[in-house]
């Protein structure tokens, strides 16, 4: 007896539901356990606090605990690479913050490819940077900086948390766009950095909100410009670095990946459930007193601000010859 090819057709059509019911069915029973979210860096910092709000917020609302795991050393990648080689279940979710968008151009031995490695599920938040100084430099203002810079080449030292990270970059593209010679002190930490600002031992720090602003406030720092593309409600009297220098913006990210080849059904769960997050209001509050501005959006549009990014600092690490530590 034969077998007709509409039965051929029905019965391979009928194997390859089977082999998609168990992907399915574990999406759909998505969290049935705890999950991580690896954070690269160490607790306390504004990356952690980000990675906990979300930690927070996905184990309210779907039931099982996220857990927060700090894996901190080498800018994030120990990090990323635990994130990469884990099984893409939905159970190991990653911190992307902006050094995942330096990496790859700044180290020459990564062994995991980022952008084809870790799938992006959403961006929180846009992170701005504060060009804060020493008040007893006699500058107020950004342009009076510049000037007072131009007037003195190579005498201004600027800290930063250490060669490649962010806080570099930013005063490289703005020596670059503002045509200043300023000299380069790197620190192990930004806050080690800002600390010796205070102290006067370097003139000017290009540093995370999170680090500066309490200094700000208090008047051990004076703030001349955010690194943002539009000014912050946190800070709405401080220009942006752009009002002055046009074309100008070094903002950083922290949004949330996963190991490419998670389920698209965990990855629009996740998306769904953390951009309800971001208009919650105490959420909403937290990331603007971090200095950021909450975004949210789908994994494409975190995906294009990601390529986007991994661009402009390669060329911008190109252009300076940055070199990791």
């Amino acid at each position: 007896m034969g077998v007709s090819r509409r039965s051929i057709v029905a019965l391979a059509a009928g194997t390859a539901g089977a082999a998609v019911l168990p992907r399915v069915a574990a999406a759909q029973a998505y969290p049935s356990r705890p999950a991580r979210i690896l954070v690269g860096f160490t607790a306390g910092g504004a990356t952690d606090i980000q990675a906990r709000l979300a930690a927070q917020w996905l184990t309210e609302r779907l039931g099982q605990q996220f857990i927060v795991e700090n894996k901190p050393g080498a800018s994030g990648n120990i990090a990323t690479e635990m994130a990469a080689k884990s099984p893409p279940d939905g159970y190991t979710l990653l911190q992307v913050v902006t050094p995942h968008a330096i990496n790859p151009a700044l180290y020459s031995n990564l062994t995991v490819d980022f952008l084809r490695e870790i799938s992006p599920v959403i961006c929180a938040a846009r992170l701005a940077y504060l060009v804060v100084v020493n008040p007893s430099l006699p500058v107020k203002t950004l342009p009076e900086f510049i000037a007072y810079a131009k007037a003195n080449p190579g005498k201004i030292n600027y800290g930063s948390a250490g060669a490649g990270t962010p806080q570099n970059i930013a005063a490289e593209l703005f020596k670059m766009m503002a045509g200043v010679n300023l000299l380069h002190v790197p620190y192990r930490g930004g806050a080690l950095a800002v600390g010796d600002l205070i102290a006067g031992h370097v003139q000017v720090v290009f540093a995370p909100v999170s680090e500066s602003i309490e200094q700000v406030n208090a008047g051990k720092l004076r703030a001349l410009a955010v690194t943002t593309a539009t000014r912050l409600d946190v800070l709405p009297n401080i220009p942006t670095v752009a009002e002055f220098v046009p074309g100008y913006e070094a903002s950083g990210f922290a949004g949330i990946g996963v190991p490419t080849g998670t389920p698209a059904e965990i990855v629009a769960l996740l998306n769904r459930e953390l951009n309800a997050g971001l208009k919650d209001p105490k959420i909403r509050g937290r990331i603007v007193e971090l200095g950021g501005t909450p975004l949210g959006g789908t994994p494409a549009e975190f995906g294009k601000i990601l390529a986007d990014a991994t661009d402009k600092w390669a060329r911008v690490i190109k252009s300076a010859g940055i070199k990791a530590d």
